[in-house]
């Protein structure tokens, strides 16, 4: 099954399957156990691009992975009777797991060609696949490595004047590909502190986001916001790179 979707392929006109996907994102409580066959655990693919010659930088890549997975979960294909609905609906009645891989030239020519939905911010570029058992996952996604994911740059700390920020945790030292997979689920989270009219608002627009570094105080009133339900924090399981329980990433609507 292939689909070369990208961001601007949504049709946004079917409100019922948008209140559907909606409706699955506010509705996600998380936790669950694994199940104990490895390859039957469901995870989404977030495939990064990263050219040897011309690598984007950190903030754009990080935030193309953010709205790929975003708008992949909020697509009319993901709701009522669309062909993602059953995937997605079994993905998030389970433990929410993302996997993030890299790819370059022909590998991400055809990473285009698997069910899924690619998104771009500035010179980033990312592609979210469609969730399954981790042990069918297609071929060109499951040879694609996913070490190696490295890029220069640092992430800004000024907040946007206003939209959607995934803050990011200053005392975590996380890979891009570790923080490609945290904020696709901040980005997911962001839409519970939006009512509906003001999440088709934001899809319709895009999901437009930027992913920021927190400063320590900034940190610290950020988990605050949370505790207030003014902002959500995604928690870690703990499997790769940070401890069970760690905030890594906290997401603020502003404005």
């Amino acid at each position: 099954m292939t689909d070369a979707a990208t961001e601007s392929d949504a049709d946004g006109d079917d409100t019922g399957r948008f209140d559907d996907v909606y409706r699955r994102l506010v509705g996600y409580v998380g936790g669950g156990d694994d199940p104990a066959d490895p390859a039957d655990v469901l995870a989404m693919q977030v495939v990064v691009r990263i050219e040897k010659t011309q690598p984007p930088a950190r903030a754009d890549l990080l935030g193309a992975a953010a709205r790929a997975a975003v708008l992949l979960c909020l697509d009319d294909r993901a709701g009522g009777d669309g062909p993602w609905a059953a995937p997605m609906a079994a993905w998030c009645d389970a433990r929410i797991r993302k996997i993030a891989r890299r790819a370059r030239g022909a590998q991400w020519a055809a990473a285009q060609e698997v069910w899924g939905l690619t998104a771009t911010d500035g010179g980033g570029q990312a592609r979210a696949i469609v969730p399954g058992r981790v042990g069918d996952v297609d071929r060109r996604i499951s040879r694609l490595q996913i070490g190696g994911t490295e890029v220069d740059g640092t992430l800004p700390s000024d907040p946007p004047g206003h939209g959607v920020c995934l803050w990011m945790n200053p005392d975590l030292d996380m890979s891009v590909g570790k923080a490609a997979a945290q904020v696709g689920h901040g980005s997911m989270l962001a839409v519970t502190v939006m009512d509906l009219p003001a999440a088709r608002e934001w899809r319709s627009a895009g999901c437009p986001l930027v992913v920021r570094e927190a400063t320590g105080d900034r940190w610290h009133a950020l988990l605050e916001a949370d505790g207030r339900g003014e902002a959500v924090a995604v928690r870690d399981a703990g499997f790769t790179e940070v401890a069970p329980g760690s905030v890594t990433v906290i997401a603020e609507v502003i404005g």
